[in-house]
């Protein structure tokens, strides 16, 4: 006979408790089958109400779980300011790639073109091209050189260095080396080489803070590694005006100085070949 037909047919028994020590005597209750089903599902209920208190609500003897921890109030802050972390990293993120799509496009379409899709009138950008004349001396002597050696022409273009330094590497594009590097101290003055307007101004994980100005002719200049961009895109930039200082930002750099480049028509160009020593 099974067991299940067992306690089917089982209607009564008695319960016997005897004693370790024979100086008490052995005791009996009689029990019924109904309050032995009904002690078994109250010990059922009462330990699983007990059980779900103690572990779900309270949280005590949660402990005793394997591979279960609680985190306190000093953890859940500290998961809080790691989640900040993260957001703060991952738009930092968003901006670099953004950066770095903006200076291939502005690269690849650096010309004069540019005014139109910038909403600019040629006629408005010519007068900022040309060196000014009031109040900057420097720049009236810069109008008398560009008079006596380009009198044929008024409207052809020249630079200046835009930092005063010394050359400690030069044009090489067969290395990878697209302009010139002019040492000079961390936070020195740079001055726009020749008029134009921005056409990026940003950080970049390579080259960090980097500018590059529109000229006429399909001309452009690059600034990298700046410590500081005093200029932002789609201004105007007259020669010799103050548009960022040296630095030492980016991945590709050995120091503090300023990467300079002169690209025309999509391609780069030696800035000594240009530049007119002052």
């Amino acid at each position: 006979m099974s067991i299940f037909k067992y306690l089917k047919n089982l209607k009564s028994f008695s319960l016997i408790v005897v004693p370790d020590h024979t100086s008490h005597q052995t005791r009996s209750r009689k029990l019924t089958a109904f309050k032995l089903y009904l002690f078994i599902i109250l010990y059922t209920v009462i330990v699983a109400v007990s059980g779900y208190y103690l572990f779900s609500v309270s949280g005590v003897g949660s402990d005793f779980l394997p591979g279960s921890i609680v985190p306190n109030s000093e953890d859940i802050k500290n998961l809080e300011e790691l989640n900040e972390k993260v957001n703060f990293l991952a738009k930092e993120l968003q901006l670099l790639r953004s950066a770095n799509q903006r200076l291939k496009y502005a690269l690849v379409l650096g010309d004069s073109t540019l005014a139109d899709t910038l909403n600019i009138f040629p006629d408005s950008v010519e007068q900022f091209y040309k060196t000014p004349v009031e109040g900057n001396i420097f720049s009236s002597i810069l109008n008398i050189v560009n008079f006596i050696f380009n009198k044929q022409d008024d409207n052809s273009i020249f630079f200046i260095f835009p930092v005063n330094g010394y050359i400690s590497r030069g044009f090489n594009p067969e290395k990878g080396h697209q302009g010139i590097d002019i040492v000079v101290k961390d936070g020195t003055p740079v001055y726009a080489a020749a008029g134009g307007f921005v056409i990026f101004s940003g950080y970049t994980t390579d080259y960090g803070h980097v500018l590059i100005i529109n000229h006429t002719d399909g001309y452009i200049s690059i600034y990298k590694h700046c410590s500081l961009i005093l200029k932002r895109e789609r201004e105007i930039i007259k020669q010799g005006e103050l548009i960022a200082q040296s630095g030492n930002s980016g991945l590709a750099t050995t120091g503090p100085h300023l990467h300079f480049e002169i690209w025309k028509n999509g391609q780069p160009i030696d800035p000594e070949k240009l530049l007119i020593k002052n």
